[in-house]
């Protein structure tokens, strides 16, 4: 299962997006999802190993299965809806999805839509590229080629730090920037430290890591003013991470323990 084989998948999450209309739905409840029996849980499925799609055709990885642990913390049945990273957060805003299990990293500007919960996992972005080229901190970047997913989060940072002379060349997705980076397109991109070790697994000895731009905190989200909920989902995800069954979860899907940033963050 690699991030290249996965990609395809956005196009049926992107079209489950012509749906339901988007209008914004009132704050949830734990025992509305109680009383239903069901949890609505949106996820992506092209961000591997956090979301793909099973050989089965079925949404698995990281997030699958901390949203199959919440339902069974719930005691409810869970239905996995698939999301795109543009329409996540209105599936939740609009009442499609109670809660989104979906590699959201948690900002400023997105906690002003949603309410996140302490983190559950989280990424590093790194600028990465060719062995050949030296590259030490943001100011070797001038004059250099970068590689970027457009309106990622490596993009935002990217370009905060790029001096004058960077070309910063911005592409669809994380799978367009690599594969521009594999064929010699770019030298370097801004990459998250999940996909740098898709890269490395298919070509070893040919990259590696030049300087870290930032760590990304990743939460479950809610709708704003869901109180209680948030509070069941922040004491949901501190109980497991004190338990292990979060570490577990990351070691399966990224040979790694939960970082400690994430581990130790709200204790």
């Amino acid at each position: 299962m690699t991030l290249f084989k996965h990609v395809a998948a956005i196009g049926l999450a992107a079209a489950m997006a012509c749906g339901a209309g988007m209008g914004a739905a009132k704050a949830q409840t734990v025992d509305e999802i109680k009383s239903r029996g069901t949890v609505n849980i949106g996820m992506l499925v092209d961000f591997p190993p956090f979301g793909i799609v099973d050989l089965n055709g079925q949404p698995d990885g990281y997030d699958a299965d901390v949203a199959k642990l919440l339902a069974q913390d719930m005691g409810v049945e869970l239905n996995i809806v698939p999301v795109t990273g543009p329409n996540r957060i209105p599936y939740l805003q609009s009442g499609q999805v109670d809660l989104l299990v979906a590699s959201l990293g948690i900002s400023p500007e997105r906690a002003e839509q949603v309410d996140f919960s302490q983190p559950y996992a989280g990424i590093e972005i790194f600028v990465f590229g060719d062995t050949s080229v030296e590259v030490a901190d943001a100011a070797d970047l001038a004059g250099k080629n970068i590689g970027v997913a457009r309106a990622s989060t490596q993009d935002v940072a990217v370009t905060a730090i790029a001096p004058e002379g960077t070309n910063i060349q911005r592409f669809d997705d994380d799978a367009s920037a690599v594969q521009a980076l594999l064929s010699g397109q770019v030298p370097l991109i801004g990459v998250s430290n999940v996909v740098i070790a898709q890269i490395q697994a298919t070509a070893p000895d040919r990259f590696d890591e030049k300087f870290s731009l930032r760590q990304q905190v990743q939460g479950i989200a809610v709708r704003k003013g869901s109180e209680a909920l948030l509070a069941y989902v922040d004491d949901f995800v501190a109980r497991h991470k004190a338990d292990g069954s979060l570490n577990t979860i990351h070691e399966k899907w990224l040979q790694a323990p939960l970082p400690d940033f994430i581990a130790q963050s709200g204790q």
